[in-house]
């Protein structure tokens, strides 16, 4: 039976040392220019001491001009080549895998940080949330090529600086999910309707980054079990896009689920087998088995080692996915594999502000506020007051958004 320390072997033929995945969370650790830093080296070194088999960066986007938070790293071209080699040495280190995600954030960004937002169409978000966000407006065929090749030039610029993999975000509700949901993309060319044209987009990127950087480089895909919402991305056309991906030669999918508007990756409205399994989309991976050959990732709520050893075990997941733990406890997969723990507790952030705690946008500010610490060099902090870590966040992201107009 498979086991946690046993070393997994891609399609492609690269080997991973362990079981363990350190999944993506945004940073929002670049400078004003949107370049990689000291904090961000830092950061990733200490994942690369942790470890973990595979370490996913977060979101690095593909163009300036489209990004979901003020501090995302964006890589469009090589002027920072410098700068990604430095993070790509410190975050191998130990053989661990570094795999870049890129991505577009479509209709999600935040008023303030964008000068317009684009989107599949013209859909806007519930009225709750779309306060928050400019109205996106619809593309056009010509800046679809453009957004697909720039997938291909960002994987490019990654593979030459060192990273060892790249993973394409296609979940939580950002552009490629966009395309692939029916609720946010009701385009009537051949990017839009069936689930065919639907998911055109994404498989257009991955042939078109595969192109690119070749057959030994790995190329993971992140993608929903489902949207979680009416008229949304399903579960079965989820198993769809899965065996599309299987079929071109995809080496790793991750499966998640949800997006800004059902925060579902965050373990809101979990049923109850659900937890007693702890993993969120397991149950959905069991399904993922059956229509694919290549190795799943699951990531969102694995707490104890009795839990991934189980999941392993069964076949259900290829990987661990660990996203908050490992803000918390960078160094989780080490004390795992060596015994010096058998489980964690995480506790909900809640502020008592309704919105903000349905929103999970202050899960999202509280784990940032623990990623930021272990950059500076500094303990994390478990303890840390939720209403503290959003004032924290507010008051940091104005700043960012006034540095960013200036330059």
């Amino acid at each position: 039976m498979t086991q946690l320390h046993d070393k997994l072997l891609l399609p492609n033929g690269v080997e991973i040392k362990n079981r363990f995945f350190k999944a993506a969370m945004s940073e929002g650790m670049a400078d004003e220019y949107n370049r990689p830093t000291k904090k961000l080296v830092r950061l990733y070194e200490t994942w690369a001491e942790s470890e973990a088999g595979i370490v996913v960066t977060g979101n690095v986007m593909v163009d300036k001009r489209a990004l979901g938070e003020p501090r995302n790293v964006v890589v469009e071209n090589e002027k920072d080549l410098d700068l990604l080699k430095l993070w790509a040495k410190a975050g191998t280190k130990n053989g661990t895998q570094l795999w870049m995600q890129i991505n577009h954030p479509g209709k999600q960004v935040f008023k303030g940080i964008v000068k317009e937002a684009v989107a599949p169409s013209q859909v806007e978000f519930e009225p709750k949330l779309q306060r928050y966000f400019p109205v996106a407006r619809e593309l056009q065929e010509k800046e679809i090529i453009d957004i697909i090749q720039r997938f291909a030039h960002t994987a490019t610029i990654a593979k030459k600086a060192g990273f060892t993999g790249v993973q394409l975000h296609g979940a939580h509700g950002y552009l490629i999910s966009q395309f692939l949901s029916p609720r946010h993309n009701k385009r009537t060319d051949k990017w839009g309707g069936s689930l065919e044209n639907r998911m055109r987009f994404l498989l257009e990127i991955y042939r078109k980054v595969r192109e690119q950087v070749g057959e030994s480089f790995p190329i993971g895909v992140k993608l929903n079990s489902a949207d979680f919402m009416k008229a949304g991305f399903t579960e079965e056309e989820a198993l769809q896009v899965i065996k599309a991906l299987d079929h071109l030669g995809i080496d790793l999918i991750e499966i998640s689920g949800g997006s800004y508007e059902s925060p579902q990756m965050t373990g809101v409205n979990v049923k109850k087998s659900t937890k007693k399994r702890e993993a969120y989309f397991l149950e959905f991976a069991t399904e993922a088995r059956k229509v694919s050959t290549a190795p799943l990732v699951v990531t969102g709520g694995f707490r104890s080692l009795s839990g991934m050893k189980e999941a392993i075990m069964e076949g259900a997941t290829s990987m661990v996915g660990l996203a908050r733990p490992m803000a918390v406890y960078p160094y989780l997969p080490k004390e795992f594999l060596h015994g010096k723990r058998d489980s964690i507790e995480l506790e909900p952030r809640k502020t008592g502000i309704k919105l903000v705690d349905q929103t999970a946008m202050l899960e999202l500010t509280w784990y940032s506020n623990q990623l930021e610490r272990i950059g500076k060099g500094e303990a994390t902090k478990p303890g840390l007051s939720p209403k503290v870590a959003l004032m924290q966040s507010l008051w940091k992201n104005g700043l960012d958004v006034f540095q960013m107009r200036r330059v």
